[in-house]
C-alpha cells in the first residue's frame, strides 16, 4: 500500500512538474530580451517605440541597457534573443563567429567631444577628433572615460590611437565603467572632457554644465544596428520575437517614430534614419 502511495505522489508530483515546466515554457515564447545600448535607453527612444511593438505584436519585450560590448556579451551567452548596439566592427565579429544573424541598420547619430565651457585644452577651434583628442592630452586636462567596453569606448579608444595618445594610467585618465547618462554627470561635476553619442547629451544638457566643443568629424558616425542572436547556437532564444522586433525596427512605422524623435523637445531629431522606405 505504501509504495502504491508512493507512486501515486511521483506521478502527480512529476506532471505538476511537466505541467510547470510547460507554462514557463509557453509564457517565455511571449517574452522578448533586448540587449541594448544605454543611449537608446537614456534617449526616451525605447520609451517610445516598445510599447508600439507590444500593442502591435502582444510580446512583452524585457530591455537590458548596457554597452554595446556588454550587449554583445549576452549575445554570446545566449542571454538576449535580439540586440540594438553600435560597435561596427564587434558587431561585424559576432556575425562572423556565428553568434547572430541578419544584421540590419536601424538609424545612426553622431558622436561629439563635450566639455566644460571654460575649454581648457583649447580644442573649440579644432575641428578633427584626434587633434582635440591630442591637445585634450598635451594639456593634461582631466577626461571622463565610460570605460566599459561600449561602443563609445571603443570609439574613444580608435581616437586616441589615431591622436598617438596613449591615456591609461595617466592621472588625468578616468575611468567610470559606467553609461553615457552617468558619465556625463560625473564629466559634468568635474569640468572634465568627455566623449558622449549626441541623443544621450540633448537628453540631459540641461542639468549638464557642459558644451559641445568638437562635432562634425566623419570618424564620428555613430551607426546602430539591430542583431538577431542565432537560434542554431542556443535552442532557447525567442528567434520567432527577436525576428518581430527586428522586422519592427526596420519597418515603415517605426523609422516615422525614429526620424522625428526630439524635435518638439529640442527643435531637431536626434536620431537619422537607417532605412529608406517608398
Amino acid at each position: 500500500m505504501k509504495k502504491c502511495f508512493l507512486f501515486l505522489a511521483v506521478f502527480f508530483f512529476t506532471i505538476s512538474i511537466n505541467l510547470l515546466f510547460t507554462k514557463v515554457a509557453s509564457a517565455k515564447t511571449n517574452i522578448i530580451i533586448l540587449a541594448t545600448t544605454t543611449s537608446t535607453q537614456d534617449s526616451g527612444l525605447l520609451d517610445v517605440l516598445i510599447p508600439i511593438f507590444e500593442k502591435n505584436t502582444g510580446y512583452l519585450v524585457k530591455t537590458i541597457a548596457v554597452g554595446s560590448g556588454q550587449a554583445l556579451s549576452l549575445g554570446r551567452r545566449g542571454e538576449a534573443d535580439v540586440l540594438l548596439v553600435h560597435s561596427p566592427y564587434e558587431e561585424e565579429k559576432f556575425v562572423r563567429e556565428g553568434y547572430g544573424i541578419r544584421r540590419k541598420m536601424v538609424m545612426y547619430n553622431d558622436f561629439i567631444i563635450v566639455g566644460p565651457p571654460s575649454d581648457p585644452a583649447r580644442i573649440k577651434c579644432i575641428k578633427g577628433a584626434s587633434e582635440a583628442f591630442k591637445r585634450i592630452g598635451e594639456a593634461k586636462s582631466l577626461f571622463i572615460s565610460r570605460g566599459d567596453n561600449s561602443g563609445t569606448h571603443l570609439m574613444e579608444i580608435s581616437i586616441w590611437k589615431k591622436s598617438n595618445i596613449r591615456p591609461e594610467g595617466q592621472r588625468w585618465y578616468h575611468e567610470t565603467g559606467l553609461g553615457m547618462g552617468q558619465t556625463l554627470n560625473i564629466a559634468s561635476e568635474k569640468k572634465a572632457y568627455t566623449l558622449s553619442d549626441r541623443a544621450t547629451f540633448f537628453t540631459l544638457r540641461k542639468r549638464l554644465d557642459l558644451q559641445i566643443l568638437l562635432e562634425g568629424d566623419l570618424i564620428l558616425h555613430n551607426i546602430y544596428h539591430v542583431i538577431e542572436v542565432n537560434p542554431k547556437r542556443f535552442k532557447s532564444i525567442n528567434n520567432v520575437g527577436a525576428r518581430a522586433f527586428s522586422d519592427f525596427l526596420t519597418s515603415k512605422e517605426a523609422q516615422s517614430v525614429i526620424k522625428t524623435f526630439g524635435q518638439d523637445k529640442y527643435g531637431a531629431p536626434i536620431f537619422f534614419l537607417g532605412v529608406k522606405h517608398r
